[in-house]
């Protein structure tokens, strides 16, 4: 559009365009301000972010540092421990072992029973000899001690 069209006068080649690119220039130093505070907004946010990554990356190597230490201190009585593991290994490798379920299970069948009945036959003795003794006369040989 020629700013000047409606004033008489002639128009002049390319000093529309020239028009033109002045207001878009214009219009895009008017938009500068908000473009660098939103910068500044970006680069401000991205110092924080950075700070915080650095806290982060701080706080994993203490961590590293430590587990180290801890794994220094495990790391020997761990690898003493070894040929006791393989001894155990391979004793429960043992088809026996196996059995043992099966043994323990058997002997709770069979053998509980029979103790359980032993106590019962003690306390029954223990009973009787208490009765007997009761009934016993005295130690002198005397009536008295039935008292």
């Amino acid at each position: 559009m020629d700013p000047f069209r409606g004033l008489g006068l002639p128009r002049i080649p390319g000093l529309s365009e020239l028009i033109d690119v002045l207001q878009k220039q214009t219009e895009a130093l008017a938009q500068l301000p908000r473009t660098l505070t939103d910068l500044n907004t970006a680069v401000r946010e991205l110092i924080t972010a950075t700070r915080v990554a650095t806290e982060t990356i701080a706080s994993a190597q203490r961590t590293a540092e430590r587990l180290e230490g801890l794994v220094d201190d495990l790391e020997e009585p761990v690898r003493a421990l070894r040929p006791g593991l393989e001894r155990v290994g391979r004793v429960l490798d043992d088809p026996a072992i196996e059995t043992v379920p099966d043994t323990l299970r058997t002997v709770a069948d069979d053998l509980l029973p029979l103790v359980h009945g032993l106590r019962q036959a003690t306390d029954r003795v223990g009973s009787l000899t208490g009765f007997l003794r009761r009934r016993a006369p005295g130690r002198d040989g005397g009536p008295e001690d039935d008292l």
